[in-house]
């Protein structure tokens, strides 16, 4: 279908919430297609609908480096996070992918969402899949990896974000 721009650290639709997805139509299984041509072109393990701009609660996820194996959740909702944490590099397709730094999550997590038909799907997830799928959350929730930093890494991934960008 189509690999749409993705929005970039300071865009202010980052920072706002989504809003549930009332009805799965054409429109919503139109954007779940193009948030996965995006995110397999960036290439990512996932995408969440305000970082192409559109406030619905919609993420796409896929964890596999060589086959594709893609998951789609509609209005998702972690319910339980464990109290382990741990702490791994993450980076963000809206920061800059080449800029990792030390974001904490929960091990495991309960998640639940529907599905693209519509169908409620409920499950426990750990590991890669646990974070991604935080990761992407947050996003709806307006929240990017920079906030969950403590204030001498941001600065640091703020500073070298700068050297990064492209001249205007």
């Amino acid at each position: 279908m189509a690999v749409l721009p993705i929005r970039k650290f300071p865009d202010p639709v980052l920072k706002e919430k989504t809003k549930p997805v009332e009805k799965i139509d054409n429109e919503v299984l139109k954007l779940i297609k193009n948030m996965a041509d995006t995110m397999y072109a960036a290439p990512g393990a996932g995408l969440a609908a305000n970082q192409i701009g559109v406030l619905k609660r919609v993420i796409v996820v896929d964890i596999h480096e060589h086959d594709k194996h893609l998951m789609a959740f509609i209005n998702p909702e972690i319910t339980w996070y464990s109290k382990e944490i741990e702490e791994s590099e993450e980076g963000c397709l809206s920061v800059n992918p080449e800029i990792h730094v030390p974001v904490p999550r929960s091990v495991k997590i309960h998640f639940k969402a529907l599905n693209k038909k519509g169908e409620p799907v409920e499950f426990e997830a750990d590991g890669f899949l646990a974070r991604v799928l935080q990761h992407e959350t947050d996003h709806l929730n307006g929240i990017i990896i920079l906030d969950r930093i403590s204030p001498e890494e941001k600065r640091k991934a703020l500073r070298e974000l700068s050297e990064k960008r492209p001249p205007v």
